[in-house]
This record gives structure tokens, sequence and C-alpha cells, in this order.
């Protein structure tokens, strides 16, 4: 008799694992008291008192600021905005180049076209998966003029190293911090680290307010233009009496209200939220430890975790079985996540193929036609998005790396029990998967 769900065994579990729900009335509460005031946004794209936004938007961004001991948070309404605001205020434009990750959602490398510059990838770490500083190093050129620095799987990039770099090459950082806020780097927050730094309020992030971002920064010059670049700056700068017009073309990247009164009882969540990331790590890690062709990753020196993901090794050569098939093995042992049925189950081989084999990449075109900006005048370089440019990105996401979820609160110990077993069932039934091929 078959041992293995994937062969017609017993599951391990058979029920949904619990929703990721971060709401309770306190949230109702304060989207009902916008609702009951009638002002939904209060954004005016026009230099007049409202263009930096109604009360609760100011309000979060007051409270964010002082949560993570930054001057300015200036609120948007995605992420990928915020690093689309984060680009254009460090005035990068045709003919530049910025310095990007190869393994991270697509807008981290998609910001530097919008400006019309060039995206180049260097290579990750082989036990962090942030930016190799020796990668970057190995990239800048005379054309460089930031690096977009992502803060992977909850995980802070080498500040040390890549600042330095930085400032001997006079190169912006741009931090992405998407997937990490609330971690540290030696005692300084992520999202804090560079010039500039972009957090995310996706309804799958740590904290939610359903769509969101936060761009903050220390720089009153870059604060300022990511205000404008927020709101219409175009039609702004002149009244305002701003002297730069670089990069102020007309976005709306605006926050409502009701996201922003969300956002202020989400960030109070934040600590605990993030707490119960950390123990449901540190309690599966123990059981997931035990076997063998398992390499649990590494927390950088100094440096606090916060788990968007769960990044764990996968070792071919002690398995004697593909990543994939061991993986297919373990997810037929459990179910879906509730509200996220239609994903399957939330284990998965790799984490995003490397960006640069998207087509926009690998076909260099984004703007019209005629392959702008690669083929624009003002570009004197020369890309390459070939496979092969990132060695190790790829070999993480086609042979070695496995992400999962399943670490989120609500989860129990008795929901990470059978995530356990089910990695544990497949390991110890390992022959019946050999004797399948």
């Amino acid at each position: 008799m078959p041992k293995l769900a994937l062969y017609g065994g017993k599951k391990v579990r058979g029920k949904k694992f619990p929703a990721y729900r971060v709401f309770s009335s306190r949230e109702v509460q304060a989207a009902k008291r916008v609702i009951d005031f009638g002002v939904l946004s209060r954004f005016l794209g026009a230099w007049h008192e409202d263009f930096y936004g109604g009360p609760e938007v100011r309000n979060f961004e007051k409270k964010w600021a002082k949560h993570f001991k930054v001057k300015h948070a200036i609120a948007v309404n995605s992420a990928t905005s915020g690093l689309y605001c984060a680009v254009g205020a460090c005035g990068i434009g045709p003919g530049d180049e910025v310095i990007v990750s190869p393994y991270t959602m697509s807008a981290s490398a998609l910001a530097p076209l919008i400006f019309n510059s060039i995206p180049v990838f260097a290579d990750i770490e082989k036990d962090y998966y942030c930016l190799s500083a020796d990668s970057v190093r190995d990239k800048i050129t005379p054309r460089t003029k930031a690096i977009i620095a992502v803060d992977i799987f909850g995980q802070p990039y080498d500040r040390t190293k890549i600042n330095y770099l930085a400032k001997k090459h006079r190169l912006f950082v741009i931090e992405d911090c998407a997937q990490a806020p609330g971690a540290k780097y030696k005692g300084k927050w992520a999202g804090t680290l560079g010039d500039i730094g972009v957090y995310s309020l996706n309804y799958h992030k740590h904290i939610h307010t359903g769509e969101g971002g936060v761009v903050v920064t220390d720089n009153n010059e870059l604060a300022e233009k990511v205000r404008l670049i927020r709101n219409h700056g175009e039609s702004v700068v002149e009244n305002k009496g701003a002297s730069s017009l670089i990069n102020m073309i007309g976005f709306n990247f605006r926050m409502t209200e009701i996201e922003a009164a969300i956002g202020q009882i989400q960030l109070e969540k934040l600590p605990k939220l993030l707490k119960s990331r950390v123990d449901n790590v540190k309690y599966l890690s123990k059981k997931l430890a035990k076997i063998p062709c398992l390499e649990l990753s590494k927390v950088r020196e100094g440096c606090s975790h916060v788990y968007y993901l769960q990044a764990i090794k996968f070792n071919k050569g002690i398995a004697k079985v593909s990543r994939e098939k061991f993986l297919e093995a373990v997810k037929a042992e459990l179910m879906p996540t509730e509200l996220r049925e239609t994903e399957g189950v939330k284990v998965s081989g790799g984490y995003v193929k490397p960006l640069y084999l998207l087509p926009i990449f690998q076909k260099k075109i984004a703007y019209g036609n005629r392959g702008c900006p690669y083929n624009c005048k003002f570009y004197k370089g020369k890309v390459s998005y070939r496979k092969g440019i990132c060695p190790v990105a790829e070999k993480m996401h086609e042979e070695l790396l496995i992400t999962h979820e399943l670490m989120r609160p609500p989860m129990t110990k008795g929901d990470l029990d059978d995530v356990a077993r089910a990695f544990g069932k497949v390991w110890e039934n390992i022959d019946e998967i050999r004797g399948q091929r």
C-alpha cells in the first residue's frame, strides 16, 4: 500500500490552513470614521494646503516616520509607485544605468525603465539572496547612477558593503523594503538603510491596507521630489517655486484616507505580527532541520529577519530525487490556505524566474516599437540580459531554493506540526518516489 498521498496514500492534513487575517473591529471603526466624515481623499493636484493630502494621510505619515525613526514618510498607493517616485526623485533619466536584483518582484527592476534608464542586473548572495556586493561592484560603470537593493524574503541587504560602493562611486541607494518592515541591520531599521526606502502595504505583506506603500528618507530634497512626483508635480512646481523640473511628470500615486486610517491601526500591530512570524519559523525550523536533504537559510550577522517567506535549500544529491518531485509529494500531503485556494499549497520551488529572462528584457523593448530606451541616442552603453549573467540566481531558482508561506500568523503549533509532518513523511518515504522514476 502506498504511504505518500501523491500515490494514493492518506494526506497529513485534510483541512485548509487559516487565512492571513490581520484586521479587527479597530480597522472597521477606522474606515467607518472616514466614511462618516465624508471625505475619502483630500488630495488636490495643485499648489494648495491639500496638496499633501488629508488628515488621515498626514497622521499616518507622521506615525510611520516616528516608528521607523526617519525624518520623512510619504504615503503612496503602492510600493511600485513608491519605487517609481524614488527613482524619479534621484534624478535618474535617459542614458543612466541602475543596478537591480534579478530575484525579486518585477517592479524593483522596472522602476528605472519608467524614467528611460537602463536596468543592469547584478547577481545575488548564495546565503542571503540579496544583491551580492561583489557582483554589484563588477556592474558599476560611469553611467551608473543608483543601486536598488532589495531586502528579499525579510532579510536586510548588506548595508556595509553596498553603501560603501555607493559612496565611493557617488551613487544613490534605493532600498526596496517591501518584504522586510521591522527587520534591522545592526540596530537600524530596514527601509532606512539607504538614501531612500520603500515599504509595501499590499494585501499579502506583513501589514496591509489592501494596496498602499510608504517612501521614507532623511533627505529633505528627495522627500519633496517624491511628494511632487506622487501628485502631479508638473502642475505644482511653478506656484510652489520649485527650481528643478527634472522628472516632474504627471502621476497620481496618492493614498486614500480610508487606507491611511487603516494603516495607522496596522502599524500598531506590526511588532506583534512580526514576533508571531519569527516564533513560527523558529518552531518549524527545529523540526525541518532533522531532514537531511533540507538546509535552513542563514540570517546575516548583526541582523534580524522578519520572514515574508521562509527560504530553504534543497540538496538533490542527498534526496536522490528532483526538487520538483519532492515538493509535489509534500504539497500532496497538505491543503491550500483559506482565501487563496486557487493558488494551491503555498510551497514553491524557487521564487520568481530571474527577471532578465522576462520578454520585456529579452526583447529589449519598453516604449514604442523602436527599442527605447535601449536604442536611445543618449545611452552609450551595452547591457546583456542573456541567460547565465546571474548564475547564483539561476541555480537557486532552477535547482536549490524552496520557499513557503506556511509560517504566517495565525498559524498555530498544530498547523506548523502538519507542515513539518508533511516534509518529514516525504523524506521517510523517499524510496517510494525514487521507485516511481
